[in-house]
């Protein structure tokens, strides 16, 4: 059961930051020990070596800083009331343990893939022309790629234990520009949003917690992680979003017809030329004066101190259109498709653009 408690009703604010503070020290402390844990296992039963940077010292410094930077922001937007305080306490104990099992009999093969830098070991029953040569391929080394409920069970928490936990938070970071940019649009009551590459439906979640008359829609290549979403999201109250298996190269939505467009961790592994094709088509879709809001990671021109993570991510879990995507100037991207306002922030580990059309 996931949790819904009005945490706020009962319990003063300086202590539920404390709480909140104390959580998710809990789940980065978890998440730094299941990852050398699994090192350990790995080591020991598929040895080798990747030629990775060390992390300096300073590096680790830094990092921390920008975990309690985020930590920080996501407390001060849930008790200014951008969204519900209890987001931050959202979790669901039973799919997380399913999960965590799941990773770790994952891991065999995983590591297997690692070593033999093995990147197309895709399901043999998917119709592989259903899909673009760029996505036919194991990101991150998982199982199935993005074609299976497997993977699709496995990938959030697979995620935040990347990012030590932080990942939730770093995907609300949109909803401030978002709430900001409908309110100045006072176009309607109950805007058309649309999330490209909504994956499991984890950004929707959250937008529908903010908006809660909002009409809803969503997109993403992989049928098995909208049938995950849909589980997600319908065990909500409001309106289920209207969820779509496309390819954000071509939408198939009328042109001006969304208030809001959002888009979280897609661009970093789409090939240069299709970043500029999924930028047009969400301007063509965004009605005018409608916002736009990009999420993904860190690039070289805002956080060079952390070029030594940037380097090894892609080499550790196969991002092969990475290291192009941390020095491509996506502001360009949105002022070339038509887009205006353009402003770009940091925020722990992701970088953020806040257009309108």
């Amino acid at each position: 059961m996931q949790s819904i408690f009005n945490f706020e009703q009962f319990i003063n604010y300086e202590l539920l930051k404390n709480i909140y503070e104390g959580w998710q020290k809990i789940k980065a402390g978890l998440s730094l020990a299941h990852k050398n844990f699994s090192t350990e296992v790995r080591q020991r039963i598929f040895p080798y070596e990747l030629p990775l940077e060390k992390v300096s010292s300073e590096t680790w410094t830094v990092l921390q800083a920008r975990l309690d930077q985020i930590i920080e922001e996501d407390w001060q937007d849930a008790k200014e009331g951008v969204y519900p305080i209890n987001l931050l306490f959202d979790a669901d104990w039973g799919k997380f343990l399913q999960a965590y099992i799941g990773i770790w009999f994952d891991y065999p093969q995983t590591w297997q893939r690692i070593k033999n830098n093995n990147f197309q070991d895709l399901p043999s029953n998917i119709d592989s022309n259903k899909y673009p040569q760029y996505y036919r391929r194991n990101f991150h080394y998982q199982s199935d790629g993005y074609l299976s409920e497997h993977s699709a069970n496995i990938y959030d928490l697979q995620v935040d234990i990347l990012f030590n936990g932080v990942t939730d938070a770093m995907r609300r970071r949109i909803l401030k520009p978002l709430k900001q940019g409908l309110n100045t649009l006072n176009s309607s009551s109950n805007p058309k949003i649309l999330d490209v590459a909504c994956g499991t439906g984890r950004t929707l979640k959250f937008i529908r917690a903010t908006f809660p008359h909002a009409s809803l829609y969503g997109i993403d290549l992989s049928a098995p992680y909208l049938r995950k979403a849909n589980e997600l999201l319908s065990q909500l109250p409001q309106e289920l979003p209207q969820l779509v298996e496309g390819n954000g190269e071509e939408l198939p939505y009328q042109d001006n017809y969304f208030q809001g467009v959002t888009s979280v961790f897609l661009f970093h592994e789409l090939p240069n030329p299709v970043r500029q094709k999924v930028i047009n088509e969400c301007y063509r879709v965004l009605q005018t004066g409608g916002i736009c809001i990009f999420a993904d990671s860190m690039q070289l021109s805002d956080s060079p101190e952390l070029e030594t993570m940037m380097t090894n991510f892609p080499i550790a879990f196969h991002e092969p259109f990475y290291n192009d995507y941390i020095r491509d100037d996506l502001k360009s991207r949105l002022n070339v498709a038509g887009f205006r306002n353009i402003r770009e922030e940091v925020h722990g580990f992701s970088k953020y653009w806040i257009a309108t059309k």
